[in-house]
């Protein structure tokens, strides 16, 4: 059983799903959790919880529900977890682009800036980042030390760990998690993906999209938060690695995977077209967000002795299913 009594760790960006439940998990293992966020959360937990603007040292005195200044959080933490940045489930307009960019390296910098202004900052820094970054490459299985892509996801996650790079502490272990696809449970008013997904399952609508050998890179919840809690712990673990399962699927895998899961035996197919209608006037997010994907796999998670507890799809779903009805 992990035992992170005693820590005290700060998880910048943490009121979304994944900030939610990295809270939750580190928290019950013991540590003392603060949690950076530019609104109030939805979620309340055992934690305690610090507005910050994610772009500047000051804490607005407009807003409420903070325990006092971010900054101070900072000083005598054992680490800090960026987890900052606008959702890329949405419309690419050029404003939301510029969004989706500044919001995770303003967030970073600051970061950066913040732990400069303390006496004691955190010995380790866990930064997330984006599997995106290797693009969309068809049936490549990549891996640390794979080329990274081109495009507009790929700028983002280049930008976002360049940010990281140079904002990180001379003396200060830094992680860096290129991440894939999340499955867990969204407390939040949303639902989140995985919710979407399976509401499409249910209602007979969860069969191949496009061409369906796009790959799902995925990671179960408890995975990540595990890993993550490895990075704090373990003082070998540096510099980037896959946060993802070692066995990626096609998305037409994923997705009969999902609708077993969920006792669905039928699932209708979305061909592009409909994609790509359908994506940003119904679901109001980005097509391509379903029409490409990656392979990916870390070479460097078994050299560090990390075990999935979650290592197939078919475990993985089913225990996402049973936990959200």
């Amino acid at each position: 059983m992990l035992n992170l009594q005693g820590k005290q760790i700060v998880i910048a960006g943490g009121s979304g799903f994944l900030g939610v439940s990295m809270a939750r998990f580190l928290a019950a293992a013991g540590a003392s959790v603060s949690v950076l966020s530019r609104s109030v959360p939805i979620v309340v937990g055992n934690w305690t919880h610090h507005i910050w603007d994610a772009r500047s040292l000051e804490t607005s005195t407009a807003k409420t529900g903070s325990a006092g200044n971010w900054v101070e959080t900072l000083d005598g933490a054992d680490a800090v977890i960026n987890l900052a940045g606008r959702s890329v489930n949405c419309i690419k307009t050029p404003d939301h682009q510029d969004e989706i960019l500044r919001s995770r390296v303003e967030a970073t910098r600051v970061l950066g800036a913040a732990m400069r202004n303390v006496a004691s900052p955190p010995p380790v820094w866990v930064q997330m980042s984006t599997a995106h970054i290797y693009g969309d490459p068809p049936r490549l299985v990549c891996t640390e030390n794979s080329e990274l892509g081109f495009g507009f996801a790929p700028q983002i996650g280049r930008a976002w760990e360049q940010a990281f790079t140079e904002s990180k502490l001379p003396d200060q272990r830094g992680v860096v998690m290129r991440t894939s696809f999340v499955i867990g449970r969204d407390r939040g008013a949303g639902g989140g993906a995985m919710a979407t997904l399976g509401r499409l399952a249910r209602f007979g609508l969860g069969g191949r999209v496009g061409s369906g050998t796009q790959g799902m890179s995925w990671i179960h919840e408890t995975d990540l938060n595990r890993l993550i809690a490895d990075a704090i712990e373990n003082e070998s673990m540096t510099g980037v690695y896959i946060a993802s399962s070692p066995h990626p699927v096609s998305q037409i895998e994923f997705m009969r995977t999902l609708r077993r899961a969920v006792g669905m035996p039928i699932g209708l197919p979305a061909f592009e077209w409909m994609v790509r209608f359908g994506a940003p006037y119904l679901l109001r997010t980005d097509p391509e967000l379903a029409l490409y994907g990656r392979y990916v796999v870390s070479e460097r998670l078994p050299q560090q002795g990390f075990v999935f507890a979650y290592p197939e799809l078919e475990a993985a779903l089913q225990a996402w299913s049973s936990h959200s009805e």
